[in-house]
């Protein structure tokens, strides 16, 4: 048998069997008002495409032009099929930094050529998101909170499909608040919840609440867990991540500019939480899990916990502690990636970049 040292992936990718903007028997508004704020449940089964990326909007089919205006590309100013054709694996995180890091950890550990030190930002005409790609892995920044990642996430689900990808696997990597868990512990994601411990992502369009279920792909959580084994020297467990809107008063801070209860219903209020499953707290998982789902791609959020909300709110642990405890999820999915490419870990030492 001989073994795969370095990844070497095929850069054909076709275009049949390319989707149409798919529609639903169920309108998602079901002509009900926010006013009203009755939980409302998208009827439509998770679709299934083939592989490639499902856009649910009729209307991009008469456009002559797609402007991906935050990520500065477009259908027509960039050939998106050669660019991002076969792409396979998709990382998102907060910081362009850490992203960038991310990307050339990665480098590294496909056993790519050069050091990976060079790697250009596609997005560099904006200063919005930053991309890297190497190899079938593209690694991208989506900012703090569920508007920032929400634009980002529009436009690349479009870049994807106009980029006729199939089989992509989309994971968030990033850091959050544990709930009754050590700090550096990593949280593998299998339903994310809100402020309510529902599993549902609510957004008001047009006036109307509209409600998307959270649901992530199950297998894929437990195949990141099965791949934990590969880096032991840190606990990760699969549990519910919690979404909110803010990070002080949503998360039940008693350190921010406004805090209108008291220290005992905020230990209060994160007990229940705990009790309902939840084991992290972070500000994107819901809307991530919601887009990729209606999107058909196959998705997990997979965050290091920086300490234990039920002990504090300050994150106290010196600097280089806290970027060891960064590094955790992307050594993790690199081993998740190594797995599915058939390679083996490189000779050596690897950890991402402390930047």
């Amino acid at each position: 048998m001989t073994e795969t040292t370095g990844y070497s992936g095929d850069s054909k990718n076709s275009a049949e069997g390319a989707p149409k903007s798919s529609s639903c028997e169920e309108d998602e508004h079901s002509g009900r008002k926010a006013a009203a704020r009755r939980p409302l449940t998208r009827l439509c089964p998770s679709p299934r495409s083939g592989g490639l990326v499902l856009i649910k909007n009729p209307h991009l089919d008469t456009m002559e032009e797609d402007i991906l205006y935050h990520l500065d590309l477009g259908t027509r100013t960039h050939n998106l099929p050669a660019m991002f054709g076969d792409i396979k694996f998709v990382c998102v995180g907060g910081s362009p930094n850490r992203m960038k890091a991310f990307a050339q950890f990665m480098h590294k550990e496909l056993g790519l050529e050069g050091s990976g030190e060079d790697l250009a930002d596609i997005c560099a005409g904006t200063d919005r998101y930053a991309m890297y790609r190497t190899g079938p892995v593209l690694s991208i920044s989506h900012g703090m909170g569920i508007p920032s990642i929400s634009i980002m996430l529009h436009e690349l689900i479009k870049l994807l499909h106009h980029a006729k990808c199939r089989d992509v696997t989309i994971i968030r990597i990033g850091t959050s608040g544990g709930l009754g868990i050590e700090a550096g512990s990593v949280v593998i994601t299998d339903t994310a919840v809100d402020a309510s411990f529902q599993p549902r992502f609510e957004q008001v369009v047009l006036g109307d609440v509209v409600v998307r279920s959270t649901d992530l792909d199950r297998d894929l959580a437990e195949e990141l867990l099965a791949c934990s084994k590969e880096v032991p020297d840190f606990p990760t467990l699969i549990g519910h991540t919690m979404c909110t809107y803010d990070f002080y008063e949503g998360q039940g801070r008693l350190d921010g500019a406004l805090c209108s209860f008291s220290s005992e219903k905020k230990l209060e209020y994160l007990k229940r939480a705990h009790e309902a499953g939840v084991r992290n707290i972070e500000m994107e998982s819901t809307a991530f899990a919601a887009m990729c789902g209606l999107c058909g791609l196959k998705a997990a959020v997979v965050c290091v916990a920086l300490l234990d909300r039920l002990e504090g709110d300050q994150i106290r642990a010196p600097r280089e502690v806290l970027r060891e405890y960064q590094q955790r999820p992307q050594r993790l999915i690199a081993a998740f990636i190594r797995r599915r490419l058939g390679l083996h870990p490189p000779a050596g030492p690897a950890l991402p970049s402390s930047n």
